[in-house]
């Protein structure tokens, strides 16, 4: 089995010294054990670990999600990998995406070919639904299952400009009334309501399918994970738990 000091495994992953230490005081990274001399030594396990680390961090995940994930008792190496393949896949994907959008744009600037005003947000799109995988697709994927999220994610890449538009403007109107409804105090009020219903039709533009228990099933999960927590109490404090609230009312 090959043994790994700090340096040398930090110049094999190309991170620094640093970061590694740094991950076994957080315990995201333990090594397999001290030398008598103090040093820290790492062996095959920490090795892929930190592989994975890397990977999810490529992901754009943050530490103590790549944290909680790794350290949790169904954690498979083999699946980890797969959706590791999966998300690069996808960013490969709209990588070259973007890169046709550039190079045709540059035709279209020099008169070469035409092109729509739907054909320059191509990738754009993609991106989208990239972000949303790397942030939230694990934990939707988990509760709702692998075809709904594809759907979702083909609906999203299909949309028309106008479609995109009115995504935006109901995201923006979303907002606005939520912010006065939650000044009721009520979440059965009727501005709560219309918040409600308004978060409605904005998933409308994103599921293959509406239902009432998914709808409140979603809504318990913005308040049980904090990435979602942080959006609408960025609005003000308690606003995801309001928006929780008026939604079980409204699909109750």
């Amino acid at each position: 089995m090959m043994e790994y000091s700090v340096q040398s495994l930090g110049k094999m992953a190309g991170v620094s010294s640093r970061t590694l230490r740094y991950y076994d005081e957080i315990g995201l990274l333990k090594p397999a054990r001290i030398h008598s001399s103090g040093y820290r030594m790492y062996g095959d396990m920490e090795v892929n670990q930190l592989q994975h680390i890397l990977f999810y961090r490529e992901l754009g995940l943050p530490l103590d999600q790549i944290k909680l994930l790794m350290n949790a008792p169904e954690f498979d190496t083999v699946r980890a990998l797969v959706q590791h393949h999966q998300q690069l896949l996808i960013r490969r994907t709209q990588l070259n995406t973007l890169i046709q959008n550039v190079e045709r744009t540059l035709a279209a600037q020099e008169g070469k070919i035409a092109m729509t005003d739907q054909q320059k947000f191509e990738g754009f799109k993609t991106k989208l639904v990239e972000e949303n995988e790397q942030r939230y697709g694990q934990e939707i994927r988990s509760k709702y299952g692998d075809d709904v999220i594809d759907q979702g994610n083909a609906r999203v890449l299909s949309r028309t400009m106008d479609e995109q538009k009115a995504v935006a403007q109901l995201s923006e109107q979303l907002m606005v009334v939520l912010k006065q409804a939650y000044k009721t105090g009520d979440p059965s009020s009727s501005e709560a309501q219309h918040a409600a219903d308004l978060h409605r039709q904005w998933l409308s533009y994103h599921w293959p399918t509406y239902s009432k228990e998914a709808h409140a099933g979603l809504a318990n999960m913005y308040v049980e994970d904090e990435r979602f927590t942080a959006y609408y109490d960025a609005l003000q404090p308690g606003m995801t738990v309001f928006l929780r609230d008026a939604i079980v009312i409204y699909t109750s």
